[in-house]
């Protein structure tokens, strides 16, 4: 039988959308936001020649930086002043999230709650400031290295690019919080996904000029399209999909009243970590080998490392190899950070709650464990096959820019969960709008 919040949500219509005021406006500002983010990727940074740095582009544009330009929504390949995106805050929270687990005092703090998780932000943030620095220091020097790309390179052209890249990624962590908190949905996660959508339009016009003038073949583009279709289907499906575990609590007494066991489900997610291990796992493989290229030590390289590159290079059998088995190790690893097995049963043992069958504590842990443990193997092996099967086809029909997986999985994951957040505030509507009409009933009862 649904509950009260699904037959709500079930009965949800565009009268209830225009009855929320509340949510109109936080629409409203998230949009704005976004507009606001999409002007800063069309403008420049100083000192950079736009032809010179777009064909040096070409050059690179199905590696890393193909998939940091198709996340920036096109800023990488302008240069612009969000070209880092939000990948430094991104990177400064995953490794937070890891120290929490290892270090005492993070850990403590993991623990302390609300005032606990806002000092883990703002440690976030310090990290952000510094990963910003270095990235920014290095794209400056890197592109000072390409010959031809800046018009006056020195000191104030790596002063004055560091200072921008790294006061568009601050502002975009701002940007993004100010969303999260009078918006809809995760604001950091709404700048990806604005960047990737806004770079869809030209991504498939591109295709079909290449296709017309003959350098791509329209039968890869069709094979390419159909195998993006239906991984939008499969991974709607597997993000929808959950294993639920029955949940018991006993009956409990209070006063001269006795209340019934209920029963709850624990949702388990079958990709738990989400879109973070293709993400980490296609930045350690390619951000070396990039790197060397854009400083201009192409033509420098040592021998043996030109050797890796050429067997581990963008679309290599061995890149494909070392790309899944990071996808594996990183969906293992990232799962028992966002996961603990342990703290989960102890929470339910002091809110009453047990599995049934099983003995709350060790016992709990255990099962909750196993059932994890094998949720994950279906979690990896289905980001696996999606963030492999588009690179092998842009591999083998030369497709000369980033269309991967990973931003398909994007896309999804956090067009689903802004519906959901979008839901769940019309629910919340719809409650208070039944509470105060109760309320006006109470009050208008006659009286004995």
């Amino acid at each position: 039988m649904a509950s009260a919040a699904e037959q709500l949500a079930a009965n949800l219509n565009f009268a209830a959308f225009a009855k929320a005021t509340d949510l109109q406006k936080r629409i409203w500002f998230t949009i704005i936001a976004l507009v606001v983010y999409r002007i800063g990727t069309f403008i420049p940074i100083p000192g950079v020649d736009p032809a010179a740095f777009a064909q040096a582009f070409q050059q690179q544009a199905g590696g890393i930086l193909g998939m940091f330009n198709t996340f920036s929504g096109g800023a990488v390949e302008r240069m612009a002043v969000f070209a880092l995106n939000v990948m430094p805050y991104i990177s400064a929270s995953i490794i937070v999230q890891l120290m929490a687990t290892s270090v005492p005092s993070l850990e403590r703090l993991k623990k302390e709650g609300e005032a606990g998780r806002k000092q883990l932000n703002q440690y976030t943030r310090y990290l952000t400031l510094v990963l910003a620095l270095g990235q920014s220091y290095g794209i400056a020097m890197g592109l000072q290295a390409s010959q031809g790309v800046v018009t006056n390179p020195g000191l104030f052209f790596v002063a004055s690019t560091v200072i921008t890249l790294t006061g568009g990624t601050m502002f975009l962590m701002w940007l993004g919080e100010q969303v999260t908190a009078r918006g809809v949905g995760n604001g950091i996660s709404l700048i990806i996904f604005t960047g990737i959508i806004s770079d869809l339009p030209r991504i498939m016009f591109q295709s079909l000029a290449l296709a017309r003038e003959g350098q791509l073949n329209p039968f890869g583009i069709v094979v390419v399209a159909v195998v993006m279709l239906a991984a939008i289907v499969f991974i709607v499906f597997i993000e929808r999909s959950q294993r639920r575990l029955v949940v018991q609590y006993p009956k409990r007494q209070q006063g001269n009243r006795m209340f019934m066991g209920e029963s709850s489900f624990l949702p388990l997610k079958i990709n738990t970590a989400g879109v973070i291990p293709p993400i980490f796992a296609s930045s350690l493989l390619l951000l070396p080998s990039t790197i060397i290229q854009f400083a201009g030590m192409g033509t420098n390289v040592p021998e043996w490392l030109a050797m890796v590159q050429g067997q581990i290079g963008y679309g290599k059998p061995g890149h494909l190899a070392l790309y899944g088995l990071g996808i594996i190790f990183f969906c293992f690893f990232y799962t028992s950070i966002v996961f603990n097995p342990e703290e989960t049963a102890d929470n339910l043992r002091k809110y009453g709650g047990f599995l049934p069958g099983r003995r709350p504590g060790k016992q709990t842990a255990e099962y909750l464990d196993f059932v994890l443990t094998r949720l994950t193997v279906l979690g990896a092996a289905y980001i696996t096959i999606v963030c492999l099967l588009p690179e092998v086809l842009i591999s083998a029909y030369s497709i000369p820019f980033y269309l991967g997986g990973t931003s398909v999985m994007i896309v999804i994951s956090v067009t689903l969960d802004t519906v959901a957040q979008i839901q769940s505030h019309l629910v919340a509507h719809q409650y208070e709008g039944l509470i105060k009409r109760s309320k006006l009933r109470g009050s208008g009862a006659p009286k004995r």
